[in-house]
């Protein structure tokens, strides 16, 4: 009986470490915030282009920037996998403007959203990043 017990324990518990490292790859932003990515590694785009795309964190998550209204931003809501390392290495970032319904701000400022990059993609080639209809090329990080 007590092995049943340990048994039951561990599986328990190892169901739950995979639900836990499953939830780290999300397809939505884990930060979005007013403002410019601290210590990008490398960008493409930029203020005058209204979207900038950055690698962070040595590759493990790409930052979407846009500039706008600050009080009806535009955000990057989910990235996906268009194609996968090897046959294109794309992603593509809906965006969303949650806001937009309401009076906005007539100033121009950088709002940032940030997404672990995907399992499907690798830094060791450039990354097409799919943003508001436009195509952005992130060198090889």
């Amino acid at each position: 009986m007590r092995n049943r017990m340990r048994i039951a324990t561990a599986v328990a518990g190892a169901g739950v470490a995979v639900l836990a490292l499953a939830g780290c790859m999300t397809t939505y932003p884990t930060e979005s915030f007013r403002g410019d990515p601290e210590e990008p590694l490398q960008s493409v785009g930029g203020e005058g282009e209204g979207v900038m795309i950055s690698w962070l964190h040595q590759g493990g998550q790409i930052a979407l920037t846009t500039w706008g209204s600050s009080s009806c931003p535009v955000v990057g809501s989910d990235i996906s996998v268009v194609s996968p390392a090897g046959e294109g290495n794309t992603v593509a970032i809906t965006t969303e403007n949650p806001a937009a319904d309401q009076i906005c701000t007539m100033d121009y400022v950088p709002h940032t959203s940030v997404f672990w990059t995907p399992q499907e993609v690798i830094t060791g080639e450039p990354l097409t990043v799919q943003v508001l209809g436009e195509e952005f090329v992130l060198p090889i990080k």
